[in-house]
């Protein structure tokens, strides 16, 4: 089995798309509609119908990869470089940027220069000072404005990443040109937020539970156990250092990320979630996006966690149309494709 690196080379997964659009009209509170419409199933090698396969394109070559040398960490990177506007790819805790594999060449074949980077802790990346970790959305600053020189970016966070691209959002709204968010807690600190995720989320039922049977969705696991046990062996390969001994890292936020913050943000964006996210259910999808009314708001079926891995066709579908709406182009090359014929926007709410 091959495991990724760091990108720059190919690998080939299986996968499926199963996608449903929800709308969000704040003015109303009934429970949405939903439509979903199945792309033609295929057998797998036993026989059954389960899964259909998603082939993974060949990794984009990039321009630039490595370590970034800044302020207090050394922060592993890849840059496929480019003309077009750029997009940079903010991992889950349980990531890093090997996780982005369906993601970097799609968005690159469609005229982006994509950034991904590990965290301090994850991947390749150092540790940094074990005194003071700092901040996650500094060393995003830093990494892709500061040491790469981009101006402007859309920005993808996925799961903890959302939570630092919310932060960054907070910080510096002028650099984005649209910001992701997807599976995401955002790491709002209300007591009555987070108090309801206290009660969602019992460690005392699951600090034993593997990561993977929470974060993938039981459709995926039983439907693409190749791509469960890459996930796994990919995992393995996060926390460097001696995790057990040093502790996993914990970054700060910038600002304070309250309700009232969350609804100052104006940038453009696009929240979604799995159906099968034991994290980040619809529901509380929907009280995110109730604080962001300008998002749009996506549900993914049949996926968990993390949605960009189990269901990349649906996600990179709907994450390329939102930015070409931002950006007033259709990319460098065509996204038409069977998966985005599978994407409905619906109306959630009747009038």
């Amino acid at each position: 089995m091959s495991r990724l690196t760091g990108f720059c080379r190919p690998f080939f997964l299986p996968g499926i798309l199963l996608s449903i659009f929800l709308g969000i009209n704040s003015a109303h509170g009934s429970r949405p509609s939903t439509e979903i419409r199945e792309q033609p199933s295929v057998k797998n090698s036993s026989n059954k119908v389960m899964w259909n396969a998603v082939p993974v394109p060949e990794q984009a070559p990039c321009n630039r990869s490595g370590m970034a040398d800044l302020p207090g960490v050394r922060l592993w990177y890849s840059d496929t470089g480019g003309d077009g506007p750029t997009v940079v790819l903010s991992h889950a805790h349980s990531g890093s940027a090997d996780f982005w594999g369906y993601q970097q060449p799609v968005l690159t074949k469609a005229g982006y220069r994509v950034i991904t980077y590990s965290r301090r802790g994850h991947g390749k990346s150092e540790r940094g000072n074990e005194t003071d970790f700092g901040f996650a959305d500094v060393d995003l600053h830093n990494l892709v404005v500061t040491f790469l020189g981009v101006d402007k970016f859309h920005l993808v966070g996925v799961a903890a990443g959302g939570g630092i691209a919310i932060d960054y959002a907070l910080s510096h709204p002028e650099r984005l040109i649209s910001l992701t968010i997807a599976s995401s807690l955002i790491d709002v600190i209300d007591p009555e937020y987070v108090k309801l995720l206290s009660n969602l989320h019992r460690k005392d039922l699951t600090r034993n539970i593997p990561n993977y049977y929470i974060e993938l969705s039981a459709s995926y696991r039983a439907g693409n156990p190749a791509g469960t046990t890459e996930w796994i062996e990919l995992e393995k390969l996060v926390m460097s250092g001696d995790v057990q001994n040093l502790g996993k890292i914990s970054q700060r936020h910038t600002n304070k990320i309250i309700w009232k913050a969350v609804d100052s943000i104006k940038v453009p964006t696009l929240l979604m979630t799995g159906d099968a996210d034991s994290y980040v259910p619809p529901s509380l999808l929907r009280l995110q996006a109730s604080h962001m009314k300008h998002a749009e708001v996506l549900i993914i079926s049949e996926a968990g966690h993390a949605p960009n891995w189990e269901q990349p066709e649906a996600f990179n579908s709907a994450v390329l149309k939102f930015f070409q709406k931002q950006d007033g182009t259709t990319g460098g090359q065509s996204t038409t494709s069977p998966a985005n014929k599978n994407i409905v926007t619906l109306s959630a709410f009747a009038d």
